[in-house]
């Protein structure tokens, strides 16, 4: 039979609960503060394990932390350093291929219509393509006009994340120990083997993310290197950071590489060559890389994450469907400790 909780008790678990909730209705109404800090909170749960490896050779915690945080440093911004000056110059030079790119969906579209027209007499309009081209020029010229506020934005966040990153890992294990204080004696025991489960699912999936979008990317770059296709750094890379969109990113990484290669050697050897690299780079990560990184550490049933991915995406768009999946893992954690302490049943 479950123990009462009195009523001093009730309270401090309502003020504890309410507090939660109006900190994290705080964080929402500061992002400049919150996404480099959420950021860093991130990149700190992937090295935090490090550390206690680090001191294993005989050096002391601060010691370990300072030496931890330079190699973040390092593989961080020597790759950026590196590929920085090439994505620029390709990003610069993908504008001369617009008007070419344009062009050939105009023919394309038109010798497509002419078919249609002929075999069934219904004459398709230039409606759909031009709309379409309009859509897309006028998404081009938002992203360009939001350039010099994402770039301060991201100046702003290449200051905050390392520093975020540095006290995070210095002052962390002295804020949990603090926070943990202030946890009702109630639900403490659950509470704190929720945050470690969460922590480390969070950690492990964020990490596992990063290195199958970095897999699915060198085989790309690597590949169209190989097959001399321009931008091939920068098509690499798009592949690479849609990746992290569950099931949408694939696809979203691979219409420019199609499209680029179709305007550029038309339906040829090199096209079919494109075509073939990114089926084979997106099929190595859904038959192995996902599965083995990824699936099995969230541990959700595939119905559970396509829902989740859905719901992301209508309250929330990209990020949404982004951080879906982890939250999906969350709930599944909660619901568990709910159901235990509903029915008696106690936690691993």
């Amino acid at each position: 039979m479950k123990s009462q909780i009195n009523k001093p008790e009730k309270i401090r678990l309502f003020i504890f609960v309410f507090g939660i909730v109006l900190f994290c209705f705080s964080l929402s109404l500061f992002p400049r503060v919150t996404i480099p800090l959420s950021v860093a909170y991130v990149i700190s749960l992937i090295f935090t394990p490090v550390i206690p490896m680090v001191m294993r050779f005989g050096i002391k915690r601060p010691a370990a932390v300072n030496l931890v945080f330079v190699a973040i440093l390092f593989l961080f911004s020597y790759p950026l350093i590196k590929i920085t000056p090439t994505v620029t110059n390709e990003a610069k030079n993908v504008q001369y291929y617009l008007p070419k790119i344009e062009s050939f969906l105009k023919s394309e579209y038109k010798e497509i219509t002419s078919k249609i027209e002929s075999k069934t007499g219904y004459e398709v309009g230039d409606e759909i393509l031009n709309n379409s081209l309009d859509y897309g020029q006028k998404a081009t010229t938002e992203i360009l006009l939001q350039i010099p506020k994402y770039l301060g934005s991201v100046i702003e966040w290449i200051f905050l994340v390392p520093l975020f990153v540095f006290f995070i890992l210095k002052d962390g294990r002295n804020f949990k120990n603090s926070f943990l204080k202030i946890v009702p004696n109630s639900i403490f025991e659950r509470f704190y083997y929720l945050s470690h489960q969460f922590n480390r699912q969070l950690g492990d999936y964020i990490f596992a993310k990063f290195v199958e979008a970095s897999i699915v990317g060198v085989i790309i770059s690597t590949g169209l290197f190989i097959l001399d296709v321009r931008f091939a750094l920068l098509l690499g890379l798009v592949a690479a950071l849609t990746n992290v969109i569950p099931y949408l990113g694939p696809i979203l990484g691979t219409i420019p590489a199609i499209v680029f290669g179709l305007a550029e050697y038309g339906w040829g050897p090199t096209f079919g060559a494109i075509a073939i690299l990114y089926i084979v780079a997106n099929c190595i990560d859904i038959a192995l890389v996902f599965p083995i990184l990824v699936s099995k550490i969230v541990n959700l049933h595939p119905l559970m994450v396509v829902v989740s991915v859905i719901l992301g995406s209508t309250f929330f768009g990209v990020i949404g469907m982004i951080i879906s999946i982890p939250l999906a893992a969350a709930f599944k954690l909660i619901s568990i400790e709910i159901y235990n302490e509903l029915y008696g049943v106690k936690s691993r």
